[in-house]
């Protein structure tokens, strides 16, 4: 497993946004592990998380695009750092862009903010999780209504690895159907298993008995791969 993820990782946890114990999503799903991107909450996290957003779209991408779209509202701030550290990193100036929840009807009008779209731009989607992906169907009409561009791809901080609307993982069912590359800086598996039996800030999170309770819920909604 590549250093960036191993940090990554363990950023989340000292974060407070990767937890473990008993919780139920909004689908209603009893999940022994969580992930809350809302505990990002300061300018150094933010920049932090912005650098390994950088990293792995690198690593999956490189860097052959012109906008990083972030879907309103959690995708803004993760446009805006990631653009910013990508420039830093890697001396390369990407557009940043993400759209208004309501469309503008003066000023500055329309549903866009940030870099406008044009056609044949190459488009880059990053997003914090995805169950679901209702989102990302929010999204592609918006885009595809600013011009003909080329959405290269989707990027998401966890793949939980989950079933989305079907058998498979909201991150295939999106690659299917929209056509294009689908990315995660880390998925769960890798999670498990740099954390297993390890010991981090005094903790050891995933002992035998909350792998165990791991194995169980992907039993029940684990994807096909």
């Amino acid at each position: 497993m590549e250093n960036y993820k191993k940090e990554f990782i363990e950023f989340m946890v000292e974060c407070g946004v990767l937890t473990f114990g008993d919780f139920t999503t909004k689908s209603g799903r009893k999940t022994p592990f969580f992930v809350n991107t809302g505990n990002y909450k300061t300018g150094r996290q933010l920049k932090k998380l912005g650098e390994f957003y950088a990293k792995a779209i690198y690593e999956e991408y490189g860097l052959d695009f012109d906008v990083l779209f972030g879907p309103a509202y959690k995708g803004i701030p993760l446009s805006v750092a990631t653009s910013i550290s990508i420039e830093t990193l890697y001396d390369k100036e990407i557009g940043y862009a993400s759209n208004r929840k309501e469309i503008k009807d003066h000023g500055d009008k329309g549903i866009m903010l940030g870099h406008p779209l044009k056609d044949k731009n190459k488009v880059l989607i990053i997003e914090d999780v995805t169950t679901a992906g209702t989102s990302i169907y929010e999204t592609m009409p918006i885009l595809n209504s600013q011009g003909d561009v080329d959405v290269i791809g989707l990027i998401i901080s966890v793949d939980r690895m989950e079933r989305g609307k079907g058998e498979k993982s909201a991150l295939n069912e999106l690659k299917e159907k929209f056509g294009m590359k689908t990315s995660a800086i880390v998925r769960m598996d890798e999670v498990i298993e740099y954390l297993y039996n390890k010991e981090i800030g005094g903790k050891i999170l995933i002992d035998n008995n909350m792998k165990s309770k791991i194995e169980d819920y992907y039993k029940l909604w684990g994807a096909v791969i």
